[in-house]
C-alpha cells in the first residue's frame, strides 16, 4: 500500500486515500482508522467475488466500488444533463444535489462521523469512479491559455489554482459546519431540540432604534451593496415563471412546499409583523455546490459570481451575456438615450426578456433596468426553461433600490467614457481592444473607490494598517500572492457583510446642492 496524496499533517486526519494492487474495484478509495466498519454492499460483493474482506482490523476501507454502488442509487433519482455550454447555476446545483446524495449513501452505510464526513470524504479521488462521467470541466480539467484580459468567470485569474475565484464555486468555510444530521440538515441545540427561531434572534440582538448616523451618506450603504453584488450571490432555487424567490413555503401542506423550504415563523408579540398579521416569512435555503474535484463531503453553498473585484456588476460573469451588454462598435455598452432630447445622460438599457425578474412592473408596458453580473435559474423545468431564455441571464438585483441603481448607471457610463476616450488617443484599436482596455481600466477605478475612500470609512485607518491594505502613496503595488485563494468566506457573505442591513435609514434623505435638506 502507498499513499496517494502525501499531504504534511496527513496523519493527523482520521482518514486517508490509498491505492492498492488488484481489481481497480476492490481497491480502497479511503481508508478509515478506528474499528472496521463494512457496509452491506461491499460485503456482498465480496461474497460474490470470493473475496474475503470483512476489514476486521484497526481500518476500515471504502471501496472504488461502494462509490459507484452509492453514484448508480443516486442517479436513479438525480439526473444530471450535460450542457452543450457553459455550465449555468442550476447545472451545477444538480451535481451538487447527486453528490450529496452520494455522501449521504456513505456516511450512512459506513456510519460515518462527523471527521470522517469533513475530512475523509473529500479525500476520494472521484476522478477513478463514475463521477468523473459528470463533473462539469471547469472543476475537473481545466486548460488555461495565455491572455491579457481576465475572464468574466473567474476561471484561470490563478494560473496554479485554476478555479479559485471563480463562479459557481463553493464559499470558504472558516469553521466546519455543524448539520443536525451532519450532512445537511438544519442545525439543532447541544440538548437536540430546535434552535430559537430566527426572527427572535434577530429582533433581540438588533433592535430598530431608527438611529441614522449623519457621519456617513447613503452612498456609503449604495457602494457597499455594488460592492456586495459584485462578489456574492448565491446560488439559490427561484421561480420558473418570474425567476424570483419562490413563495410557497408558508401555509402549504409539506408535500407541496418547496424541497428547500425553511420557513421562519414570526413570534405572536412581534412589535413589527404584528401590525400586519404576519406570522410567517418564505425562506429558501442554497443549493448544494459541486465541489472542485467533484469532491465528496457534506452540503456547502456556492457563489454564482466571481470572488475578486472585477465589475461584475457591470459586465456579468460569462461572455455570452457581456456581448449581449456591449453595443458592437467603438467599444461601447449598450445604454438607453431615453432622455437626450433633454441633454440628459443615458441610462441602463431595458430587461425585455424575463421582465419580472427582480422588477415589481405596475403594468405590462413598463420595465426595469438591466445590467451585469450573474445568474441564477428555476428549480424545475429547468431544462425547457434555459432552452427558452438561453443564457442572457443577468444581475437579478439592478433594480432593487434606487440609489444601487444609480450606483449601476454610474459605472456604466463610466465605461462609455473611458472608451471614447481611448479611441481619441488610439484610433487604430478595434471595438474588443476599445472594450476590454475600458473594462479593466472600469475594474481599477472600482477597486481603488473600495481601497482609498470605502474601507477608510468603514474599518479606519489602524485596521487596513493593520492588515496592510492601505493603499500606496506612489508606484503600483506588486504583492500578488497565488496561495491566497479569493473565494468569498461563507460567514462573510451570509453574516459578517450583513451590517450593512442596519445602515439603511428609514428613508432616503434628499438634499440640494446646496446642502440644504429637502
Amino acid at each position: 500500500r502507498r499513499l496517494v496524496d502525501g499531504r504534511p499533517g496527513l496523519d493527523s486526519l482520521s482518514a486517508q486515500p490509498i491505492e492498492l494492487t488488484g481489481n481497480s474495484d476492490q481497491e480502497c478509495a479511503l481508508l478509515l482508522n478506528g474499528p472496521a466498519r463494512s457496509s452491506h454492499f461491499d460485503y456482498q460483493f465480496n461474497l460474490l467475488r470470493g473475496g474475503n474482506l470483512d476489514y476486521h482490523g484497526p481500518h476500515t476501507c471504502i471501496t472504488y466500488a461502494a462509490v459507484n454502488a452509492a453514484y448508480q442509487e443516486a442517479s436513479k433519482r438525480i439526473q444530471v444533463a450535460q450542457p452543450h455550454g457553459d455550465w449555468k447555476p442550476e447545472e451545477v446545483a444538480t451535481v451538487g444535489e447527486l453528490l450529496l446524495d452520494i455522501s449521504n449513501n456513505l456516511a450512512k452505510s459506513y456510519g460515518l462521523s462527523y471527521e470522517d464526513i469533513e475530512k475523509g470524504l473529500p479525500l476520494i479521488d472521484t476522478s477513478k469512479t463514475l463521477i468523473r462521467d459528470i463533473c462539469p470541466p471547469y472543476l475537473s480539467n481545466v486548460e488555461c491559455r495565455a491572455g491579457k484580459y481576465r475572464r468574466y468567470d473567474g476561471l484561470c485569474t490563478n494560473l496554479q489554482h485554476p478555479t479559485w475565484g471563480a463562479t459557481n464555486t463553493p464559499f470558504t468555510r472558516l469553521v466546519g459546519p455543524l448539520y443536525a444530521d451532519g450532512m445537511s440538515d438544519p442545525r439543532i441545540s447541544v440538548s437536540g431540540h430546535a434552535l430559537p427561531g430566527s426572527r427572535v434572534v434577530s429582533r433581540t440582538l438588533h433592535p430598530d432604534q431608527g438611529y441614522h448616523d449623519h457621519a456617513g451618506t447613503v452612498m456609503i450603504i449604495a457602494w457597499g451593496q455594488f460592492m456586495d453584488h459584485d462578489y456574492t450571490l448565491t446560488g439559490t432555487p427561484l421561480d420558473p415563471f418570474n425567476r424570483n424567490d419562490p413563495e410557497e413555503c408558508c401555509g402549504k401542506p409539506a408535500h407541496l412546499k418547496h424541497p428547500y423550504c425553511n420557513e421562519i415563523n414570526i413570534p405572536e408579540d412581534d412589535y413589527f409583523y404584528n401590525m400586519y398579521r404576519v406570522r410567517c416569512m418564505n425562506f429558501i435555503r442554497s443549493f448544494p455546490a459541486a465541489r472542485p474535484g467533484c469532491r465528496l463531503g457534506s452540503k456547502v453553498p456556492y457563489n454564482t459570481l466571481t470572488g475578486v473585484l472585477d465589475a461584475n456588476t457591470v459586465y456579468g460573469v460569462t461572455e455570452h451575456h457581456a456581448r449581449k451588454l456591449r453595443e458592437g462598435h467603438a467599444g461601447l455598452l449598450r445604454m438607453n438615450p431615453a432622455f437626450s432630447e433633454y441633454g440628459l445622460k443615458d441610462l441602463l438599457p431595458l430587461k425585455s426578456d424575463v421582465p419580472d425578474e427582480g422588477c415589481t412592473r405596475p403594468n405590462a408596458s413598463m420595465y426595469c433596468f438591466e445590467a451585469g453580473e450573474g445568474f441564477s435559474l428555476p428549480w424545475c423545468n429547468r431544462q425547457e426553461f434555459v432552452k427558452s431564455v438561453g443564457s442572457d441571464l443577468g444581475e437579478i438585483r439592478v433594480n432593487e433600490q434606487l440609489v444601487l441603481t444609480v450606483m449601476h448607471t454610474l459605472m456604466a457610463r463610466e465605461h462609455n467614457r473611458v472608451a471614447r476616450e481611448l479611441a481619441l488617443v488610439n484610433p487604430h484599436w478595434d471595438d474588443e481592444t476599445l472594450f476590454q482596455e475600458a473594462r479593466r481600466i472600469n475594474i481599477a477605478i472600482i477597486q481603488h473607490i473600495t481601497y482609498n475612500e470605502f474601507l477608510p470609512i468603514l474599518l479606519g485607518k489602524d485596521v487596513m494598517e493593520k492588515f496592510g491594505i492601505l493603499l500606496q502613496k506612489e508606484g503600483y503595488w506588486n504583492g500578488y500572492d497565488p496561495n491566497v485563494n479569493p473565494n468569498v468566506i461563507d460567514a462573510f457573505s451570509a453574516a459578517a457583510y450583513r451590517f450593512g442591513h442596519s445602515l439603511l435609514p428609514t428613508a432616503v434623505e434628499r438634499w440640494s446642492k446646496a446642502h440644504k435638506f429637502i
